[in-house]
């Protein structure tokens, strides 16, 4: 015979399983919340299969805030198996989530095909948590690994990897010396914001940006002649 009380929380299990499936999204926000604040190992799946598909970005932190509430030993596998995932939501919530356990024995899943990955939302969140991960001694070939987008994508996908860069600090600073030598105006003027942040960070990345577009076109010497 079942006991009432393990009969009662598979109820409520099944209750909030079903809840994190509903249309609205308040209701799966609620049962992820719910999850976190009693975490049972039994939800893993669960939680790591919705992260692939939850259309909401407040209820995809809830769900990774659950899953940071549940061992790591358990977790960190099931999200490193999704880094292999063909949707690429699934990767980048995994990635997500991962950079927020810490886990640094998960950096050698940080690989290459997902920093230079063809979604963008993958790529810059491949990148947030590459610099969250790597050990000391590889930070100097990562920000040598990151320097190749240089260029890349819109205003949001260049301000995410100037932060990554300059998050791994001094190791980036003759890589950054040599992009901004680079044939391709674009990617010295990337390279020159980033330089810019990497000295002040409370630079605005767009007053950066534009600084580094006028040294390129006017060249430092003329730069400084102008100020004069």
């Amino acid at each position: 015979m079942v006991p009432i009380d393990s009969a009662h929380r598979d109820v409520q299990d099944t209750r909030l399983l079903d809840a994190l499936a509903a249309g609205n999204s308040s209701t799966r926000l609620k049962a992820a919340l719910a999850i976190g604040s009693r975490p049972e190992p039994g939800f893993v799946d669960a939680l790591v299969a919705r992260c692939a598909v939850e259309p909401d970005f407040f209820v995809r932190d809830m769900l990774t805030w659950a899953l940071t509430r549940l061992p790591a030993q358990i977790t960190v596998p099931k999200l490193r198996a999704e880094l292999r995932s063909a949707r690429a939501q699934a990767r980048s919530q995994a990635l997500h989530t991962l950079s927020k356990i810490g886990d640094r024995s998960v950096w050698p899943a940080i690989t290459p095909s997902l920093l230079h990955d063809t979604d963008d939302e993958v790529a810059r969140t491949a990148w947030r948590a590459a610099v969250v991960l790597v050990p000391d001694e590889e930070k100097g070939a990562l920000a040598a690994e990151l320097a190749t987008q240089f260029g890349r994508g819109d205003r949001q996908v260049r301000l995410s990897l100037s932060r990554a860069l300059a998050a791994l600090g001094d190791v980036v600073e003759p890589i950054l010396r040599t992009a901004m030598a680079h044939h391709d105006p674009t990617v010295r003027a990337h390279a020159g914001a980033t330089e810019r942040l990497l000295r002040d960070p409370d630079a605005g990345f767009d007053l950066a940006v534009d600084e580094a577009r006028r040294v390129v076109a006017l060249g430092p010497h003329r730069e400084e002649t102008s100020e004069c």
